[in-house]
């Protein structure tokens, strides 16, 4: 009995693995994401000019919030520029 009660939690968990696994497959294809790379850097100067700003105000906080909101605008532009580079190819030719 205790036999079979593992090897039904191992086959259970093992069934769920398959399933989680499968499902960020199918939501990669599910739509095309579009990089607009001109329009995220002005966002992120703009985010930058605003954290001068605060700076100059004393608000050093929210200034670091802005700053922080630029780095992760200019991180998602170097990932759209690294997948450009490296997805520009046609599978399997």
């Amino acid at each position: 009995m205790r036999r079979r009660l593992t090897s039904l939690a191992v086959s259970t968990a093992l069934a769920g693995g398959v399933l989680f696994a499968a499902v960020p497959a199918q939501t990669a294809f599910a739509g095309q994401v579009t990089c607009h790379i001109s329009q995220m850097a002005e966002e992120a100067a703009q985010h930058k000019s605003k954290a001068a700003k605060l700076d100059r105000s004393g608000h050093h906080k929210a200034a670091n919030k802005e700053r922080a909101k630029a780095r992760a605008i200019e991180k998602r532009i170097a990932q759209c520029q690294d997948s450009e580079k490296h997805n520009s190819g046609h599978f399997g030719g």
